[in-house]
């Protein structure tokens, strides 16, 4: 198990060497120029020299791109061309509101899809496996943007229940967090949800077609307890690995949903950047949500040896 974590953690390092440079170079083929977006297009010629040596744009990019390197490697992200402020601390600032949104939009899927794809699975062909998977279908098919905006139409402005955009610190408000996180929530959590209850319903199908779950009717276990316990249980590992992505995805920054709420998140921290040619904002935050992306399969690798001991001999 330790040969396998080390091994693991040594690989990072060429895929986020290769990220960082990829992100670096891609970034700077953007039409625009950060010097003129944050001086304006009357700045002065001598404004905007100087402050083109003090960002080191005016090095060659290799120079820029090792220099910026270093800097990652000693744990300084360097400061946003916009505000000034040390990047480090604005994505991590940013991190929060992310994870709440995918810790909750993941859980609300969870509490939907599971239940749904078991009943799914053990009334094949029935009217409830027919419309839990149309309301999938319809679940992965709808645009997230459509859905965000559909339940601001319906819940802010038709029914004002709940908020249409911003967010509120849970720490300052507990009940005007939650009335701000409903909506985006839902948006999020309806595609995840669609996805894992149609793995669930296949995983279920494949796994009680098995021989044991036929000896465990045949001793005459309750359905329950074989449904839920021997079927279910045995299916989890597919389904943990789709988990393990979908989270790595919304920690990666919802970008969509963010910029349609205005959740001040990764997502739609990197979009503002993106749009101000903010380059140090920019390759932070992918750096970040990169190095975030293969912790989580890291620790999805690691669940499945909690799962399945059979794993822990390979």
């Amino acid at each position: 198990m330790l040969h396998f974590i080390i091994t693991r953690f040594v690989s990072l390092v060429p895929i986020l060497f290769g990220i960082s440079a990829v992100t670096f170079f891609l970034i700077r083929l953007v039409p625009g120029d950060p010097v003129i977006a944050f001086l304006g297009l009357e700045a002065d010629e001598n404004a905007i020299a100087t402050l083109r040596r003090q960002l080191s744009l005016d090095q060659p990019l290799l120079v820029q791109y090792f220099a910026w390197l270093g800097r990652i490697l000693s744990g300084d992200f360097g400061r946003s061309i916009q505000g000034g402020r040390e990047v480090l601390p604005l994505l991590l600032g940013a991190l929060g509101p992310t994870a709440i949104l995918s810790l909750s939009a993941l859980a609300l899927s969870l509490m939907i899809s599971i239940p749904a794809g078991v009943i799914a699975a053990t009334r094949r062909n029935s009217w409830a496996d027919y419309t839990v998977s149309l309301a999938a279908l319809f679940g992965l098919s709808m645009p997230s943007f459509w859905l965000g905006v559909l339940l601001i139409l319906t819940f802010s402005i038709t029914l004002p229940i709940f908020p249409s955009s911003g967010y509120v610190s849970p720490l300052a408000d507990p009940v005007a967090h939650l009335r701000h996180l409903v909506l985006p929530a839902l948006t999020l959590g309806a595609a995840l949800a669609a996805a894992t209850m149609r793995m669930t319903r296949a995983t279920m199908l494949e796994v009680l077609r098995a021989d044991y779950i036929r000896t465990a009717r045949a001793k005459g276990l309750p359905s329950r307890t074989v449904v839920w316990g021997h079927a279910l249980g045995n299916a989890r590992i597919p389904i943990v690995t789709l988990l393990g992505i979908q989270f790595g995805q919304l920690l990666g920054g919802v970008v969509i949903t963010e910029t349609v709420f205005s959740w001040p998140g990764i997502g739609k921290l990197t979009v503002d950047a993106i749009f101000a040619r903010d380059y140090p904002v920019v390759q932070g935050a992918v750096l970040l949500t990169a190095t975030m992306f293969v912790l989580i399969n890291l620790v999805t690798d690691l669940i499945y040896t909690v799962l399945d001991p059979r794993l822990r001999l390979s």
